[in-house]
């Protein structure tokens, strides 16, 4: 199986099944054999691009997140570092996008400084899910536990949220916004928290 098909293969079953979706149910809603999906879904598959763009359509997903690699969902903006958009009367910034279903939780916290290597440690979340942390005040570490960064008022970060991940203060108290967008593993499922 090659490194290609391997990534197309993971990521198909793993949206595949957050949604709650049989092999069969998707390859009837992408319009294709059943066969198709499982020998993709295993890795043996050459899929066309009609086919991926066919899946993704029925996942409600970008196709990219059918051929991107999960280790590569870490964003960052610096503060000095981004543009904002004029409009009539009030200038905005993009933070990000949010694709797929689930739920999305949105949070205000407040961290308070810990001794040092006592940084609040969360425990992973379901996967697929994403962390957007805008930093309101102050300067913080986050994201996962083995890749955190340092942040400062005004940047902005998203990372995986189903991998250990921390929240550290670096002065006396810092004021965080949080996104946390986890996707529907099954119907009727939902909150986690942080």
């Amino acid at each position: 199986m090659s490194s290609g098909n391997a990534v197309v293969a993971r990521n198909v079953r793993i949206l595949r099944e957050q949604r709650g979706l049989s092999l069969a149910e998707l390859a009837r809603q992408a319009g294709l054999a059943k066969q198709t999906l499982s020998k993709l879904e295993q890795g043996t598959g050459n899929p066309t691009v009609d086919t991926l763009f066919s899946i993704a359509t029925a996942l409600g997903v970008p196709v990219t997140r059918l051929v991107s690699e999960r280790e590569q969902v870490m964003t960052v903006q610096r503060a000095g570092e981004v543009t904002w958009s004029e409009h009539s009367g009030y200038e905005s910034r993009a933070l990000d996008h949010i694709y797929g279903s689930g739920v999305i939780e949105n949070y205000l916290v407040r961290i308070g400084r810990q001794p040092s290597g006592a940084g609040g440690r969360s425990e992973p979340h379901p996967v697929g899910t994403l962390e957007h942390l805008y930093v309101i005040s102050g300067r913080v570490r986050v994201g996962p536990v083995d890749s955190s960064v340092e942040l400062a008022a005004g940047d902005f970060a998203r990372y995986p949220g189903d991998r250990p991940h921390l929240y550290e203060s670096l002065d006396d108290q810092s004021l965080v916004h949080i996104v946390v967008s986890v996707p529907r593993v099954q119907p009727g499922t939902g909150r986690n928290g942080l």
